[in-house]
């Protein structure tokens, strides 16, 4: 792979301080620039990546409503209702 120098400006305080805080890490300030910027572009990946995740089940919603295959919320009350008997009569059964 080929590399390319990167040029920036800082205020003198910050690197030196930067520069100190890398050694006392064993590492040099490029090194850790380096990680810095992969890490960035890693959380920035995920990140639209679970945009596209999330607006995929939005359009998903959407269409389910657009063709009626919806569950009224009475229903869907109904049986959690249901649910929570059975768990809390298996937790009381169980004797916990």
């Amino acid at each position: 792979m080929r590399e390319a120098t990167f040029t920036f400006r800082v205020d003198e305080a910050l690197k030196s301080e930067f520069t100190t805080a890398a050694k006392a890490s064993d590492r040099t300030g490029a090194q850790l620039l380096r990680d810095f910027m992969r890490e960035f572009i890693r959380k920035e990946q995920e990140a639209m990546e679970y945009d596209a995740w999330y607006r995929q089940k939005i359009e998903a919603g959407r269409t389910a409503v657009a063709e009626g295959r919806t569950i009224p919320a009475e229903d869907v009350e109904a049986e959690a209702v249901e649910w929570r008997k059975s768990v809390l009569s298996r937790v009381s059964n169980s004797g916990a």
